[in-house]
């Protein structure tokens, strides 16, 4: 499955209302280590089945960054049955990223 690009529009009906677990990735383009992050992420996305990848560009949709207490990025926040379940600070392997996912 693809990333999804995730805004205030689409929000509920691609978090909120999703089936399967999402993870969220809040960037901005300026940041080193979400250029670093953001590889992995698509990766996760491609191989990773019954999940559901959605990036937010926290300078683009800074009502979501802010709705998750973003203060640091890369922030990545799984979400199921439309709550947060858990939430990291920077960069992280690919294999503890997974084990957020479970």
């Amino acid at each position: 499955m693809s990333v999804t690009v995730i805004t205030k529009d689409n929000f509920t009906q691609e978090v909120l209302a999703a089936k399967e677990p999402v993870l969220l990735d809040f960037w901005a383009s300026w940041c080193a280590p979400c250029r670093m992050l953001s590889p992995v992420v698509d990766q996760i996305a491609e191989e990773t089945v019954g999940i559901k990848v959605g990036k937010v560009n926290v300078d683009e949709q800074p009502e979501l960054a802010s709705k998750f207490g973003v203060m640091s990025i890369p922030t990545l926040v799984v979400m199921k049955d439309g709550k947060a379940v858990q939430q990291s600070v920077g960069v992280r392997p690919k294999a503890a990223i997974l084990d957020m996912l479970k």
